[in-house]
């Protein structure tokens, strides 16, 4: 029998001798020494012995030297001695497997043992011998690979090699699975009971561990899984855990793609062994690690979180048994392993109780197990990292999609979702919204969840509930508390154990069959109601029905958040807002169609995934394949618009008909509603129809074209006076109109076309309200579609006038408004007069922009003659056509004439503008003579505070005015911001304001000085006005047309504004102003600070108002550089309160290393102040939350600076407080000596009262009365003495004080 072969450490320590009888390596060869032909001749020789002789000649000393050479050189064989070899060893080893078993059964019929222990011994050792090998020529392989990988990069742009013979990859899973093969049979046969060879299962899962490390391995699915069956029979089978457990955590650790197939690996043990040890010891493993330890290896963390996901997803029941070893890890302080845990928590309440088998006892503890492990995940929505509570979201959701979420916890679970929705982290509120969508998909209530149709069915199947319950006697009360048998659910529902499986299957039989029906239609009457069995059904569905009627209560509550979140900076809450918003239409959520709504002005977003999500939402809402439906839902969705979401509308159907999205046949279903070719249309849907008409104009200018006749026909006939606004819209039409399209319509009804929209203008047959929006539509399509519109706007004016009243009369009223009669409007009716305002001011207005476009008229002509000539310059260079134009330019340039030309023409431009108001040289034109009535009748008050809606009308046409004219406008300022302050009417108030906008941004000098009073308008009692003022300030400032002035406290303290709207608007602007330059919020802060320290603010509104504007600083230069500025804030400012704002402020900033060592050196700046408690408490935040990421040096700086600040407020208190008690000590003793003094002064007036008032006066009587005085003199002074004595701080005083109280008194006695 050859010697016994152990498996060394290393290849090469069997060369070396060993002192007890071991099988090393006798007479090694150096086969890289070898020719290619003697080596090949040498691989032939060996692997013909190892076929020829028996399987054990491995162990014969000469081919053992021999297989070992080769083994050790096998780097240098050629690739077809490497498959020769290799296959021999693989194919002696797998035939050497079977006769394991052989041998014990040839040794039972032998009497003599010692052959049979021979034989035994010999198939050990080549057991061991193939296997070392086997497991030698992997790893060389392997290490090859690994090397030439690495030199890839080197030899990429060399030759290509010719494809190698040699292919190791199915070599590779092969020889594996053979190794697993030779563990999974029965080795005690040959390894005998004692168990396996110490160093063989060492060698085995080293090597296994080793290859787990390598990522090429593992993606070859035949090896990966011969390695999983190593992994498993070593751990389980043969009980190497302790060393396996080790090896697992530390390739879990370190190496994340292996996490998965080490879960495969330990799953595959516990099916195939039916033995979970090798799970519980990792998880006891787990549970055992120091939770402070996954906060220092993050990415470790990150890895265990996966894989304990990854084994409750494959062995749920086991990892539910060990799961209170995990649970108390949701204390520790690594996000990552809780949000591990959540996951955790998800797979087992899928997976682990879905078995109904067992008994009741052991049914009962899983139930509670699971309602366990569902209160925690309930628990985690508020865990303190964001992460977690996203992750417990998600984890909601997957339950949701696998109806693994019970009817009980539905609500609950909605209500969380619900308020996670304002949580402050967008993740989190990405996957509140996920879950809440996954909720209304998978929910157990029906396809339609509108309350009143879940009120009126719940409603009448409790009338059928009465009608089938039973008169229960008053005695039969307590039988309603639960019984012995029973358990209380998470929802405060009892359930019977005994009858869990009959109640959830009438349960689920219920709300999928008979509730989906019965939600369908609002019941009418107790007849129609569906009988749906027993009392106990009745009862189930009843109470089905009041949870799906909470549930759409509760979606339907959340519709104010959504519409907050459409307006967030993130731009995934606003996706998944639109497609949560989508899935509650789907369901007729109550509220959720015009929440929709909302979504629309969202198309003037800069961010192109928010424009795709609307854009995507508006096709799949209301673009319908049928060409009438999707006409239908566009006109009613524009007749149901406010001016903002017309706008939005526009602009999205505009961009829908030019990508075709919107079809031609849409378009003609609209002209069809229009026309009234559709039975049943009114004429709201006839002007909603035209309206969406004129949108898709905008991008086909000649779709109006085709229906020009209907459009006037329609628009301005009969249809107009059931429908006014048809009439504007119609005007609104013949704007849009191409310029072929009007041509056409000058040349075929032109005139008619004119004499219409002067009678619209000038009638009076389209109401008040909408007459003013019809005439600003009619007057601007006059002067698009005329040619010299200023003369019919001319004769419009004059007809305006003349019916108002007659040449002279309008003189005599000019001078009873100077005279300030307001008897003078009898002779008119403010209704004509206010239209007569709006007309002029609005013809200015439209002839001013009617020369602008003239001039660009003039300047694009001028443009494409200098192209035309440039071309023609460049043609004549290359000798095609001669010219004398090129010449002619290039003189005219020379001599300025071009330059020339532009200033005449800016000259002409500026005359034309002036003369439209001021008009030209000495006389004023019409519009002219009605801007001075005009400004004379806006400064009588009286009138117009006497006719609000006149001076609306007359303030509105004075600002056109001012708009219009530089000299108007700074002669009539005074008068604006007059009435901007103190007009009684808030529409009055809010168009001035508006009115100040443009005016600022057309003479920025002129508005310049009169700045504060333009801020001054945020502060308006009317919140119209408050917001207008800022939305105009926030466009003048956030376009650079004003600049920031030192009153931009007042927009601070809107951020605290009791209307909702203003609030938002004014954080809206702090939000973009941040984004502007270097953040201009970080100049403006101490200025701010400043200014609100001085005003009426209440504590909680300030802290507020810094909070937000010190979180828009995110740069940490300038949170450096606002400590010193806050700091040295202190040494000027005496007030207690103004120090508290200070301090907080100082709080609200992120504190970085250098910027907590500058706090500390500016301690001077700021100590006088810490005897406030509430500063120090302030400070006091600081140092907590500097504390959390402070490096351990830094952290030791920041407790010795902690225990200064400490001491310093204790010593400051103390001053305080004996100071306080010396003053109270000093105005006691000042009581006491006016009390002496006063007492004394009565006896002494007393003795001189009675010494006048007798006759006779006796010398005796006299001196006696004098010793008294003195004595009553020496004793105060004696008691003030004694008293004095008694306080150091006041002793002089007292001595100061007595001498003359003493001579006091002495000269009242004589």
């Amino acid at each position: 029998m050859a010697p016994q072969f152990v498996f060394p450490r290393t290849l090469r320590d069997l060369e070396e001798d060993q002192e007890d009888d071991r099988l090393c390596v006798q007479n090694p060869i150096d086969v890289a020494s070898l020719r290619p032909s003697q080596l090949e001749e040498f691989v032939k020789g060996v692997s013909f012995d190892l076929s020829d002789k028996e399987l054990l000649c491995v162990e014969e000393q000469d081919v053992f030297d021999r297989v070992y050479s080769l083994i050790r050189g096998y780097s240098s064989l050629p690739p077809s001695c490497k498959l020769n070899f290799v296959e021999t060893l693989r194919s002696n080893f797998s035939v050497l497997l079977p006769n394991v078993d052989s041998v014990t059964r040839h040794s039972q019929g032998q009497d003599d043992e010692s052959p049979v222990l021979d034989r035994v011994g010999s198939h050990r050792n080549a057991f061991k011998i193939y296997s070392f090998f086997l497991f030698s020529v992997i790893v060389a392989e392997e290490s090859n690979v690994s090397s030439n990988n690495s030199s890839k990069v080197t030899a990429s742009t060399r030759k290509k090699h010719p494809i190698s013979s040699w292919n190791w990859e199915p070599q590779r899973g092969r020889i594996l699975n053979l190794i697993a093969n030779s563990l999974e049979i029965n080795l005690t046969l040959i390894f005998g009971s004692s168990g396996l060879d110490e160093n063989y299962i060492s060698y085995i899962t080293k090597n296994a561990y080793s290859l787990f490390e390598n990522a090429t391995v593992l993606k070859d699915s035949e090896a990966k899984g011969a390695l999983c069956r190593i992994v498993g029979a070593c751990a389980t089978k043969y009980q190497y855990m302790a060393q396996s457990c080790a090896s697992i955590m530390h390739l879990v650790h370190k190496y994340d793609f292996v996490v998965a197939h080490i879960a495969d690996a330990v799953a595959d043990a516990e099916k195939k062994y039916a033995d979970g040890s090798l799970a519980s010891s990792l998880i006891r493993e787990i549970g055992r690690a120091n939770p402070k330890d996954y906060v220092k290896d993050s990415a470790g963390a990150e890895n265990v979180g996966r894989f304990m996901v990854e084994l409750a997803d494959r062995l749920p029941k086991l990892v539910s048994t060990n799961i209170g070893l995990l649970v108390p890890h949701f204390g520790g302080d690594s996000y990552k392993i809780r949000n591990a845990l959540v996951g955790v928590l998800g797979k087992l309440v899928a997976k682990a109780f879905k078995d109904v088998e067992g008994e009741l006892n052991s049914k009962s503890v899983r139930l509670r197990t699971k309602q366990a492990m569902l209160e925690i995940l309930l628990e985690r929505c508020r865990d303190v990292s964001a992460y977690t509570r996203s992750r417990v979201l998600h984890v909601w959701a997957e339950l949701c999609e696998e109806h693994s979420l019970s009817i009980g916890l539905w609500n609950e679970v909605a209500e969380v979702a619900a308020g996670r929705l304002e949580d402050k982290s967008a993740i989190v509120r990405k996957s509140a919204l996920n879950l809440l969508i996954m909720m209304l998909q998978h929910n157990p209530f029906g396809p339609q969840l509108r309350i009143a149709s879940f009120e009126a069915t719940l409603e009448q199947y409790k009338k059928k509930l009465k009608e089938l319950e039973p008169e229960k006697p008053s005695e039969s009360v307590p039988d309603v508390f639960p019984a012995e048998g029973d358990t209380f659910n998470g929802d405060g529902e009892i359930d019977d154990v005994n009858a869990v499986g009959v109640t959830k299957e009438q349960h689920e039989s219920l709300s999928d069959s008979c509730l989906a029906s019965v939600d369908g239609n609002i019941i009418q009457n107790d007849s129609s109601v569906p009988d749906v069995g027993n009392l106990e059904q009745t009862r189930a569905l009843v109470a089905s029905l009041e949870a799906g009627l909470r549930f759409s209560k509760c979606i339907a509550a959340t519709m104010p958040t959504l519409i907050q979140l459409m307006a967030s900076p993130s731009a995934t809450d606003v996706e998944n807002t639109i497609l949560l918003l989508m899935r509650c239409r789907q369901f007729q959520i109550d509220g959720s169609e015009e929440c929709l709504r909302k979504m629309l002005p969202l198309v003037f977003s800069q961010d192109k995934s928010i424009y795709e999500a609307v854009e995507n939402a508006f096709i799949t809402i209301y673009i319908r394949k049928n060409s009438v439906e999707t006409a239908k839902n566009l006109l009613n969705l524009a007749i149901e618009s406010n001016i903002g979401d017309l706008a939005a509308l526009e602009f999205i159907v505009s961009a829908l008909v030019s990508k075709g999205d919107i079809s031609t046949s849409a378009i003609s279903a609209l002209w069809d509603f229009f026309s009234f070719n559709v039975n049943g249309t009114t004429a709201e849907q006839s002007r909603g129809a035209l309206s969406v008409l004129c949108m898709a104009a905008k991008s086909h200018p000649g779709l109006l074209g085709t229906h020009l006749q209907d459009i006037i026909d329609i628009g301005f006939g009969r249809w107009a006076k059931v429908d006014p606004l048809l009439a504007r819209t119609a005007c609104v039409a013949l704007q849009r109109l191409s310029q072929e399209d009007k041509k056409k319509l000058l040349s075929s009804s032109g005139s008619r076309v004119f004499a219409i929209l002067e009678s619209l203008i000038t009638g009076f047959w389209l109401p008040e309200n909408i007459w003013y929006s019809a005439a600003d539509r009619a007057i601007a399509a006059m002067y698009t579609i005329h040619p010299t519109p200023e003369t019919l706007a001319a004769e419009m004016v004059k007809k305006s006038l003349n019916s108002l009243f007659d040449c002279s009369g309008g003189e005599d009223l000019q001078n009873e408004i100077d005279n300030g009669n307001a008897s003078a409007l009898s002779m008119v009716q403010v209704a004509k007069l206010g239209r007569f305002l709006f007309l002029v001011s609005n013809v200015a207005m439209n002839q001013l922009v009617y020369i602008e476009s003239c001039l660009r008229k003039i300047q694009k002509q001028k443009g494409g003659k200098e192209k035309t000539g440039s071309a023609d310059q460049t043609a004549e260079a290359k000798g095609a056509m001669p010219s004398d134009t090129p010449k002619d330019n290039g003189i005219s340039a020379e001599l300025g004439l071009a330059a020339s030309e532009d200033a005449i023409l800016d000259t002409l431009t500026e005359r034309a503008e002036k003369e439209i108001v001021s008009g030209g040289f000495d006389e004023k034109n019409l519009i002219g003579h009605c801007a001075t009535f005009l400004s004379k009748l806006c400064r009588n008050f009286s009138l117009m505070h006497k006719y609000p809606v006149l001076q609306a009308s007359g303030m509105l046409a004075l600002c056109r005015f001012m708009i219009i004219d530089a000299k108007f406008c700074e002669a009539n300022l005074q008068l604006l911001f007059t009435v901007v302050e103190s007009a009684p009417s808030e529409i009055v108030r809010s168009n001035c304001t508006i009115a100040l906008g443009d005016l600022a941004v057309r003479f920025p000098n002129l508005l310049e000085p009169w700045t504060e009073n333009m801020y001054s308008r945020l502060r308006d009692s009317s919140a119209s006005v408050r917001k207008n003022a800022v939305l105009v300030l926030s466009h003048l400032i956030l376009n650079d047309m004003m600049k920031v002035k030192g009153y931009i406290n007042e927009m601070a303290i809107r951020l605290e504004d009791e209307d909702e709207r203003i609030s938002n608007l004014a954080r809206l602007f702090f939000h973009e102003l941040s984004k502007k330059g270097s953040n201009p919020v970080y100049n403006l802060l101490p200025d701010i600070l400043g200014k609100l320290s001085n005003q009426n603010l209440e504590r909680e509104s300030f802290y507020n108002i810094m909070q937000f504007l010190i979180g828009s600083i995110k740069r940490d230069k300038q949170m450096e550089a606002l400590v010193e500025k806050l700091c040295n804030r202190f040494s000027g400012v005496t007030d207690t309160i103004q120090w508290e704002y200070i301090s907080y402020c100082l709080s609200q900033l992120t504190f970085t290393e250098k910027g907590m060592k500058k706090l500390m050196e500016l301690f001077k700046t700021y100590e006088h102040a810490l005897s406030e408690d509430s500063v120090l408490g302030h400070f006091k935040a600081i140092l907590n939350k500097s504390k959390k990421f402070a490096k351990p040096e830094l952290k030791s700086c920041i407790e010795e600076f902690e225990e200064k600040l400490n001491k310093f407020h204790t010593e400051k208190k103390e001053q305080e407080e004996t100071a306080r008690l010396a003053q109270i000590h000093q105005q006691k003793i000042d009581s006491m000596q006016d009390f002496s003094f006063n007492q004394n002064s009565k006896e002494d007036r007393a003795e001189s009262e009675t010494a006048e008032e007798g006759e006779v006066v006796d010398p005796s009587c006299d001196g006696m009365a004098q010793s008294i005085n003195e004595e009553a003199s020496s004793a105060s002074a004696k008691s003030e003495e004694n008293f004095g004595s008694s306080s150091e701080l006041i002793e002089s005083e007292t001595g100061d004080i007595a001498p003359e109280s003493l001579e006091e008194v002495k000269s009242t006695g004589s």
